[in-house]
């Protein structure tokens, strides 16, 4: 064979690979890498450790890890035609409005087994990856040490800054467990939040609860990142935010509590945008990366709960740890679980009003 004729031949393999197309090789396919988009931060790094990498070698499927997950990018992915996403990690809340909106391609559970789930931590088009839990957390420095004598105990004490005084920090830009805890400060009992929500009179509420609060909140966070680092910097001294974060912000030198009580519990998951590049593979990754010999591991990472209940079953983390988790049962009372039907309806418009707050 001619060096012409063997480098024509490397040019059109290599021009079939990036169709899409795939080659053979020993007699097996070669898929394209699934793009798999999560967050940044310690919650990305725990993902990474726990489940991609050993998920991605033990498969065989390669993946491209990137960060900036959003469900508003990823219906604009499936609006313009244009998706390069195969899984995207998303709240709940979140996923549940997408798929309204008809942004995502249905689970097929006929390859991803979810037999070992919880229930109630996944849907038609949403698979559970973690629980966790939107909390207030505080400097312990100046409020004192959760359970401790004067500390913050609910939603009231966040709101109250003559008992409380100080600077705080909220939800920018997403309404996402930005209202309910509004509401409950305002005196709503738990069991009645998400009806009062579900009307513009209950939803005015608790932005105009919010807004009796604005003048103190010094920061409104985008980010779990930004959770972690305002606490470790003592920027503000309460704020909202996700458990697993502060945890590991504790680890790294921050002055930091949270309570668990009237906290809002919810769960990650992954979602397929609606025409992923390669969904076959992709629903495939899922299946792996579900399974509960890598949820078992995810706590050693950040304080998030599994939802394969196998996980529980098999894990090694102490029992200090495990008892510390939101879906831990001693604290699944405690908390408010995120009404996904909620969501799914009504999330538009209580996000409109909510950029109306942010923009005065």
């Amino acid at each position: 064979m001619s060096l012409n004729t063997r480098f024509t031949r490397s040019k059109l393999a290599h021009a079939i690979i990036g169709a899409g197309v795939g080659i053979l090789v020993a007699g097996t396919a070669v898929a394209d890498p699934v793009t798999v988009v999560s967050w940044g931060g310690s919650y990305g790094a725990a993902q990474d450790a726990a489940l991609f990498t050993d998920a991605s070698k033990n498969s065989g499927i390669e993946i491209i890890r990137e960060s900036g997950a959003s469900m508003s990018k990823t219906c604009l992915q499936v609006e313009s035609n244009s998706v390069t996403w195969d899984l995207v990690v998303t709240g709940s809340g979140g996923a549940a409005n997408a798929a309204a909106k008809g942004c995502l391609e249905k689970i097929d559970y006929g390859v991803v087994d979810v037999s070992d789930f919880y229930p109630n931590l996944y849907t038609d088009y949403c698979v559970g990856s973690d629980v966790f839990a939107t909390v207030m957390a505080w400097n312990t420095e100046k409020y004192g040490e959760p359970g401790s004598d004067g500390a913050p105990q609910s939603w009231a004490d966040f709101f109250d800054v003559e008992k409380f005084p100080g600077t705080r920090a909220y939800r920018a830009n997403n309404v996402d467990g930005a209202l309910e805890p509004a509401l409950m400060a305002d005196g709503v009992p738990a069991e009645e939040v998400y009806q009062v929500l579900s009307t513009r009179e209950g939803m005015e509420r608790a932005i105009n609860k919010i807004r009796e609060l604005k003048p103190h909140i010094a920061v409104f966070w985008g980010s779990g990142a930004q959770q972690a680092q305002l606490m470790k910097d003592a920027e503000v001294d309460m704020t909202t935010g996700w458990n697993g974060r502060f945890d590991n912000a504790k680890k790294d030198g921050a002055t930091v509590g949270y309570t668990l009580k009237q906290a809002l519990l919810d769960y990650d998951c992954f979602a397929m945008p609606k025409g992923a590049p390669n969904k076959d593979v992709a629903m495939k990754f899922l299946a792996e990366v579900s399974k509960a010999e890598y949820q078992a591991n995810l706590p050693f990472h950040i304080t998030y709960g599994p939802t394969n209940k196998k996980a529980y079953e098999i894990t090694t983390a102490p029992k200090e740890l495990i008892e510390s988790l939101p879906s831990h049962p001693s604290n699944v009372p405690m908390m408010l679980p995120v009404q996904l039907a909620w969501y799914a309806e009504h999330r538009e418009e209580a996000l409109e009003l909510y950029m109306e707050l942010m923009s005065e």
